[in-house]
C-alpha cells in the first residue's frame, strides 16, 4: 500500500475515534438528562399526593374510619374466548391433579399447611417431661 493511502486510511480511523467518543459522551448526557427528568417527574408525583392527600383530609376524619380493604383494585375480567377459556380449565385442573399428586406420594410430610399431621410419634425423654 502506498503511503498516500495509508495515511488517508488512519485519518478516517482516527475521525471515525473521535466521532464514536463525541457520540458516547452525547449518549451519557442524554441518559443522564432522562434520568434526571424522571426523578423530576417523581418528586413532582409525590408532592402532588402528599398535597392531594392533606386537602382530602377534613378535621373530623380519623385513621379509624379509614378502610384499608377499600384501597384495592376491583379484580378486572379478562376477555377470554370459550375456547380458551376452556383450554385454561383444563391445564389448571391438570396442574392440581398433578399436584395432589405429588402430595399423596410424599408420605413423610413436615408441613404446617398440610391437612394430616406427620406420622412420626412424639419422641419419650427419660426426665418425664
Amino acid at each position: 500500500m502506498k503511503s498516500k493511502k495509508l495515511k488517508k486510511k488512519i485519518e478516517q480511523l482516527e475521525k471515525r475515534l473521535r466521532e464514536g467518543t463525541q457520540k458516547l459522551a452525547r449518549l451519557r448526557r442524554k441518559l443522564q438528562e432522562s434520568e434526571s427528568a424522571k426523578a423530576l417527574k417523581a418528586a413532582r408525583k409525590s408532592a402532588a399526593r402528599a398535597t392531594a392527600l392533606t386537602g382530602k383530609k377534613s378535621p373530623g376524619q380519623t385513621a379509624e374510619t379509614k378502610k384499608p380493604s377499600s384501597a384495592k383494585k376491583a379484580k378486572r375480567k379478562l376477555n377470554l374466548s370459550p375456547e380458551r377459556r376452556a383450554q385454561l380449565a383444563a391445564a389448571m385442573k391438570a396442574r392440581w391433579a398433578a399436584k395432589r399428586a405429588t402430595e399423596g406420594n410424599s408420605t413423610t410430610s413436615s408441613d404446617q399447611n398440610s391437612p394430616t399431621p406427620p406420622t412420626q410419634p412424639p419422641e419419650k425423654r427419660g426426665d418425664g417431661v
